[in-house]
C-alpha cells in the first residue's frame, strides 16, 4: 500500500491551477468571517487558512500579507455599498438624505450583506491598517461622488457629516447592540434619522 502524496507547500501546481478561483473564494469567504468574528487584531493567516481548508502558504501566494488579505476581503465585501452610491448621486438632491439613510439601513438589515460590514467595521475600530484600507475605499468609493452630487463649497464635509451620522447609528445599533436602539423598527430609524442626514447634505 502507497502512502498518499503529501501536499505540497505554497505555489499551487498545475492540477491545483484548475482549482484556483474557488480556493480563491474559499478564502475571502473565511477571511471576511474570521475579521468579523474576531476583529483584525485577532484574526491570522493561519487561522484564515485553516477555516477555508487550504495551506496558509497558499493563501500567502493568493493575497500576500494579512493586510492585503484583509483589504481584499473588504473589497468584495463593499461592493453591495457601490449599489448605495448609485441610489443618493441618481435623483434630486432634496431627497438624497433618505435614499442614503434607506440604502445604508438595507445593508445592515440584511444578514448576507451585514456579516461582512460587521467585519470591516469591527476591524476598522481596533486596528489602524484596518481603517486605513477602510477609509480609503469611503472616501473613494462612496463619499467623493456624493460630495459631487451636493456641488457646493463644502461639499466633502457634508458628505463626510451624513456618514458619520448613519455609521455612529449602525455602530451603536447593530456593534454595541444599545437598547432601544437596536430593537427599534428600522422605518422609525430611517424616519428619524432621514431628515438629519439631508440637512447635513443641503441645509444652509
Amino acid at each position: 500500500m502507497t502512502a498518499a502524496t503529501p501536499r505540497r507547500r505554497g505555489r499551487p501546481s498545475r492540477t491545483d491551477a484548475a482549482d484556483a478561483p474557488a480556493a480563491r473564494d474559499r478564502i475571502l469567504d473565511a477571511a471576511r468571517e474570521e475579521f468579523s468574528e474576531r476583529g483584525y487584531e485577532k484574526t491570522s493567516v493561519r487561522g484564515i487558512a485553516k477555516a477555508a481548508g487550504v495551506d496558509p502558504a497558499l493563501v500567502h501566494h493568493y493575497f500576500g500579507t494579512k493586510e492585503q488579505v484583509f483589504e481584499a476581503a473588504v473589497e468584495v465585501a463593499f461592493s453591495p455599498v457601490l449599489v448605495v452610491r448609485e441610489q443618493v448621486v441618481e435623483g434630486p438632491l432634496d431627497g438624497a438624505g433618505e435614499r442614503m439613510t434607506r440604502a445604508i439601513f438595507g445593508l445592515w438589515e440584511n444578514p448576507a450583506t451585514r456579516t461582512p460590514l460587521l467585519a470591516i467595521v469591527r476591524s476598522a475600530v481596533n486596528n489602524e491598517a484596518a481603517a486605513a484600507v477602510f477609509r480609503r475605499l469611503v472616501s473613494s468609493q462612496l463619499l467623493y461622488r456624493i460630495a459631487r452630487k451636493v456641488d457646493l463649497p463644502d461639499a466633502e464635509l457634508r458628505a463626510e457629516l451624513a456618514a458619520a451620522q448613519l455609521v455612529g447609528t449602525a455602530m451603536l445599533r447593530y456593534v454595541i447592540k444599545v437598547e432601544p436602539l437596536a430593537s427599534a423598527d428600522p422605518e422609525q430609524i430611517i424616519a428619524r434619522l432621514a431628515p438629519v442626514v439631508q440637512a447635513h447634505l443641503t441645509q444652509p
